[in-house]
């Protein structure tokens, strides 16, 4: 009797988790708005760390609404290599990329590797990448000017819009943060405090033109704070009142707060639009904070140790994920693109995403995907994490 019991339950499990996966794909796919901040620690956010004088009400908002990972991981510690594990769910030392690149750097993305954007396009989705790009170009006129400019008018002849970006509006990266890129050609340059600003507000305007479409939409949104240069526009300058600071800038509180406030538009834009029902939504960072360590972790970006690449990482999904639940098993950003896939009932090649595994499980029944997760420091140190052990 208790043999028939144990299989009749296993049965009902068996259905209610395939039902559940089902209903992800009936009820249409859904838009993605994944937001990467810069450098973003992972005791900054107060649902990190009690202790924080960093304000952040809309990505607490988003906790409150969603599920908060304890236990994400960059692939990375540094910028660049981490964009490559998100976008491509491949670990970055598979390519030897360890470093960052600079303005002139070449694609490390060839165009003919799948992305989370072409594999997204193929199921009909419209995408856009708004912000900081930092895998390479490649400009027309070999190297146009500066590394910290680049001339208005100077042309790419290979970018986001060969990689599965149907638009494309940012910059190279943080140390070229005054040149506008839109499409493939410089169309401004700008001061520094003036990028997120013009950022926002283009990211605003496509969900706008998105919202009356069929298809469904990704918003890849890579925000320059809390990256140097620390750089708020006015109205936020002196309005954090943090007491925490790196290099003694008063103004880094208030760069996390703007990036803060960006997240609050798009969240808003949303609701305004009627579109938060249909919308994942997922906020992280792509590595530690900048020169500072938050303990228990130790050390901070560039650092294979646990405060080089364990990241806040929140994901909210009306209608599927438990407001204010959270998840203590290991994830990477590597992940993202699988999880994706499996939401939107794609298969992914054999030969795309080798190192990304999907945690719909853990959004859908709170259960595991993963052993461990392979981490590198810009040294090319390598790191395996466990739930509860590393090495």
């Amino acid at each position: 009797m208790i043999r028939y019991l144990v299989l009749i339950t296993s049965v009902i499990l068996l259905f209610l988790t395939a039902t559940s996966s089902m209903n992800c794909v009936q009820a249409g796919p859904p838009n993605v708005l994944l937001v990467l901040f810069d450098d973003l620690g992972y005791g900054q956010p107060p649902s990190y760390r009690a202790e924080t004088t960093f304000r952040m009400p809309h990505f607490e908002r988003l906790v409150t609404e969603g599920m908060r990972f304890t236990h994400a991981h960059s692939a990375s510690a540094v910028c660049t290599p981490t964009r490559y594990g998100l976008l491509t769910g491949r670990s970055p030392f598979r390519i030897g990329q360890y470093g960052v690149l600079t303005t002139y750097s070449e694609p490390i993305i060839p165009s003919s590797r799948l992305t989370m954007a072409s594999l997204l396009k193929q199921r009909g989705y419209h995408t856009a990448c708004i912000g900081k790009w930092h895998l390479g170009l490649t400009w027309a006129d070999g190297k146009p000017g500066e590394q910290s400019r680049v001339p208005v008018g100077s042309r790419l002849t290979s970018g986001p819009l060969d990689l599965g970006f149907d638009h494309f509006y940012g910059f190279t990266h943080a140390r070229n943060i005054g040149t506008i890129i839109e499409g493939d050609r410089v169309v401004a340059n700008v001061e520094a405090e003036e990028n997120q600003p013009l950022m926002i507000r283009n990211a605003v305007k496509w969900i706008e033109s998105q919202a009356d479409g069929d298809a469904p939409f990704l918003l890849y949104f890579p925000m320059c704070p809390p990256h140097t240069p620390i750089a708020p526009a006015p109205e936020f300058v002196g309005k954090s009142q943090a007491e925490d600071k790196v290099g003694q800038d008063p103004k880094y509180g208030d760069w996390i707060l703007q990036g803060d406030a960006m997240l609050g538009e798009l969240l808003e834009t949303l609701d305004r639009l009627h579109l938060t029902e249909k919308t994942l939504v997922i906020a992280t960072s792509d590595n530690g904070a900048e020169h500072r360590a938050y303990p228990p972790l130790r050390e901070s970006k560039r650092s294979i140790y646990e405060g080089g690449h364990r990241v806040p990482f929140v994901v909210r999904w009306p209608g599927h994920v438990t407001p204010k639940s959270e998840f203590a098993h290991v994830v990477s950003l590597n992940d993202v693109f699988a999880t994706i896939a499996e939401i939107v009932d794609v298969a992914i090649p054999a030969d795309a995403a080798e190192d990304s595994v999907s945690f719909l499980p853990a959004l859908l029944q709170g259960e595991p995907s993963r052993e461990y997760s392979i981490h590198q420091s810009m040294k090319g140190d390598l790191a395996l994490v466990g739930d509860e052990w590393k090495q």
